[in-house]
């Protein structure tokens, strides 16, 4: 599809698909990635995103719509952020215990990660519409991302997944010294303390499944775009063992992980590696446009950009990701990243996959559309069991 072909579909409407439905979200933003999906207490489904013209521009704002229960079309897309100096990215939602929903995202000026700081806001849902209130820097260091969902631990404290885009000075941020951590809060969000993950140069988006007791595992995308990796946590969170290569192929975007009800742990990914395609580019903001006369960052883990986002698959593991032995294609494209530009038509990506499995049974997934609309995909789970090989 061309861009304006995806923009004629941005109407939120679900349609059939084999396995289940699909639906385009609507946005007024020509820009829109990194979506997020959190159910809410009443049986809603919310998404996040962020939108504008061009990631690390800085009208890129955070946006929200909602699936009310049982409709079958999403609603109108609504802007929650709106800092007028910093691109704001990568939202995500947080039910607290206490039932309150709160957003969480990045706020970093143009392409410099390294200078990103964490904010919060606690958002409110009627029907449709949401709002959102007052914003707190969570205090954490400079070049602090996040991306994955984050959980509570037996003793009730918040436990954060973050990458840590490490400054170095004088230099700038190309992600080759970026390394994973956690943030505690004891406080409901007032206050974090970080644990490193230990030798975890190049593992980002650091995304966090519970499994029985106190033990956690975690699975990494990679800045070397070979495969993803895996730690695992006995202690809640508390250390983690050093990230070791699955056998699923990474490219250097993001991951979305959860474990099913049947204790299955599922996957969605772009299963492509560097090893597998000569597409290259310079860096993430690499046509952003704007004067920096600062190096790259030298030394550090060698990052690579460009190579494709395609396809997206659902992948499968019966043994807590140690290995994934079944794998679900949900779509197909020739996955052409080497550009973020929305409306020329050259970005083909299919990327930064979220999922999470319904009471029901229900798998729920949301990701980005050749950048320029953010897709939800909705899928039964015999039909995933019968179309996985």
């Amino acid at each position: 599809m061309t861009p304006d072909e995806i923009a004629a579909k941005m109407n939120g409407a679900s349609v059939s698909r084999p396995g289940g439905t699909e639906a385009i979200l609507p946005s007024a933003a020509v820009q829109n990635h990194a979506a997020f999906l959190s159910a809410l207490p009443d049986g809603a489904l919310l998404c996040t995103w962020f939108g504008g013209t061009l990631e690390g521009k800085s009208d890129i704002s955070i946006h929200a719509s909602v699936l009310s229960p049982n409709a079958d079309t999403w609603g109108p897309a609504q802007r929650l952020t709106d800092d007028a100096t910093r691109s704001e990215q990568n939202p995500i939602i947080f039910i607290s215990p206490e039932g309150e929903i709160i957003l969480f995202n990045t706020a970093q000026p143009s392409g410099n990660q390294d200078e990103a700081r964490v904010i919060m806001r606690r958002l409110e849902v009627k029907g449709a519409h949401v709002t959102s209130g007052p914003s707190r820097d969570l205090g954490l260091p400079d070049g602090t991302f996040i991306r994955a969902p984050l959980s509570v631990r037996q003793n009730g404290e918040w436990l954060l997944p973050l990458f840590r885009c490490n400054p170095r000075p004088g230099q700038r941020w190309n992600g080759s010294y970026d390394t994973a951590a956690v943030a505690v809060s004891k406080d409901r969000g007032e206050t974090w303390a970080i644990a490193d993950v230990p030798d975890s140069p190049g593992a980002v988006h650091m995304s966090t499944v519970t499994l029985e007791n106190d033990k956690l595992v975690a699975f990494y995308r990679r800045r070397q775009a070979d495969f993803v990796h895996r730690s695992e946590s006995l202690d809640g969170g508390q250390t983690w063992t050093s990230p070791t290569p699955t056998n699923v192929p990474n490219n250097n975007s993001s991951i979305g992980v959860t474990r099913l009800a049947d204790g299955r742990i599922a996957m969605v990914c772009n299963p492509v590696s560097a090893a597998m395609s000569q597409d290259r580019r310079e860096s993430l903001y690499d046509e952003l446009g704007e004067e920096d006369d600062r190096p790259n960052a030298s030394g550090g883990c060698q990052p690579i950009w460009g190579v494709p986002r395609a396809p997206l698959a659902l992948c499968l593991s019966e043994d807590d990701g140690r290995t994934f032995s079944y794998q679900v294609v949900i779509e197909e494209a020739t996955g052409t990243c080497l550009s973020n530009n929305s409306v020329d038509g050259h970005n083909k990506e299919l990327s930064y996959p979220v999922i999470l499995q319904r009471d029901n049974g229900q798998v729920e997934i949301a990701y980005t559309l050749y950048r320029r609309a953010i897709k939800h995909v909705r899928l039964s789970l015999d039909w995933i069991n019968g179309a996985a090989v």
